[in-house]
C-alpha cells in the first residue's frame, strides 16, 4: 500500500512541497517541526494512566458544552455510517474540564500548537492562487485568533476484543473532519489511512516525531474547493497489534464562529449545522 511522503520542516522548499500534498490529497506530514517528542510522548503516558482509571468517570461530558469525557458507549458514529467507533475520548477546551494534575501539561501544548497552526495556515495561504485567496473574509491565521472552540481531543483506542466487536465497527470509520485544519502528532501505534482521488487507502506515516495535518470542510469551504477535505479512517490492527491500545491526540482548529467562510455560511453556522448532523446520527 502506498504511503505519503513527510516534508522535512527546516528545509527551504518545505512550504510548497507541504501545501502541495495538501492541495493534492488533503494531507500533509512534517518531520524536524518545533514540536517537542518529549511532550507528546508524557501526553499519550499520563492521558494513558487517565483512560486505564476510574477518574475518568468524574469527568463525564457536559451535553451542552461538550467538554470532558466520551465514554466508548457515546463514542461517534461516523456520517453515513452505523456502527460506532471504537474509542473513547476527552475533549479539552481551556474553558473547560480537565483533572488538575494533566492541566499544566495539556495546557501548555495546547497553546504552543495554536501558536505553530497560525505559521501553517500563513503557508497555506502564501501558496493560494490569487483568485482562490480573494475568497477568504480575512487572513486564515486570523481566522483561529481569540477562537475559544478550538478543540483538543485525546483519544483512546482500546486493544481490539474480536469476541465482543460489533461486525464492521473500526477504531475511527470513514469521515472528514468539520473544522479549518487538524494537526495531529503520530501515534503511537499505526492505522491512520487517507482516501485517495482514486478510492484506494494510503497509509499515513506513523514514524513517531511526525506531525499529520489534514484539511477540513471549513477550509474547503472557505477555499471554494480549492483546498480538499479528504475522507480519512483508523483501519483495526491484526495479529498481535490487536492487543494494543493507541492514544491519539488531533487539535481541530477552528474559527471564531462570526468569520464568514462563504456566502452560505459562517464558522459558527457550519459548525451548528454539523453537529446536528453527528447529533440526529447518534439518535438513530
Amino acid at each position: 500500500m502506498t504511503q505519503l511522503a513527510a516534508v522535512d520542516f527546516r528545509s527551504a522548499d518545505a512550504e510548497n512541497h507541504f501545501v502541495q500534498s495538501l492541495r493534492d490529497t488533503g494531507f500533509g506530514v512534517l518531520r524536524n517541526h518545533p514540536i517537542p517528542e518529549d511532550a507528546v510522548s508524557r501526553i499519550y503516558q499520563n492521558w494513558a494512566g487517565f483512560f486505564n482509571s476510574e477518574k475518568k468517570n468524574q469527568f463525564v461530558f457536559d451535553a451542552e458544552k461538550y467538554d470532558g469525557f466520551f465514554p466508548r458507549a457515546l463514542a461517534e458514529t461516523a456520517k453515513g455510517n452505523t456502527v460506532r467507533d471504537i474509542k473513547e475520548y476527552f475533549h479539552y477546551y481551556p474553558w473547560g474540564r480537565c483533572p488538575d494534575d494533566l492541566q499544566q501539561e495539556i495546557s501548555s501544548y495546547y497553546e504552543n500548537t495554536i501558536e505553530f497552526a497560525a505559521t501553517l495556515l500563513g503557508w497555506i495561504e502564501r501558496q493560494t492562487p490569487p483568485d482562490v485567496a480573494k475568497l477568504y473574509a480575512e487572513p486564515l491565521s486570523d481566522m483561529i485568533k481569540g477562537s475559544t472552540q478550538t478543540l483538543l481531543r485525546i483519544l483512546h483506542y482500546p486493544p481490539i476484543d474480536q469476541g465482543s466487536t460489533e461486525p464492521g465497527a473500526i477504531r475511527a470509520g470513514a469521515h472528514e473532519d468539520i473544522n479549518l485544519i487538524t494537526l495531529l502528532p503520530a501515534a503511537n501505534e499505526p492505522g491512520l489511512q487517507v482516501k485517495a482521488r482514486d478510492g484506494s487507502w494510503l497509509n499515513v506515516p506513523c514514524d513517531f516525531g511526525n506531525l499529520i495535518i489534514n484539511i477540513g470542510d471549513m477550509l474547503q469551504e472557505a477555499s471554494g474547493g480549492y483546498f480538499p477535505s479528504t475522507t480519512h479512517r483508523v483501519v483495526n490492527p491484526e495479529g498481535h497489534d490487536s492487543s494494543k491500545a493507541r492514544i491519539s491526540l488531533p487539535m481541530f482548529l477552528h474559527p471564531r464562529p462570526d468569520v464568514v467562510l462563504s456566502e452560505r455560511y459562517t464558522a459558527g453556522s457550519y459548525l451548528q449545522e454539523r453537529l446536528q448532523e453527528l447529533r440526529s446520527s447518534d439518535s438513530q
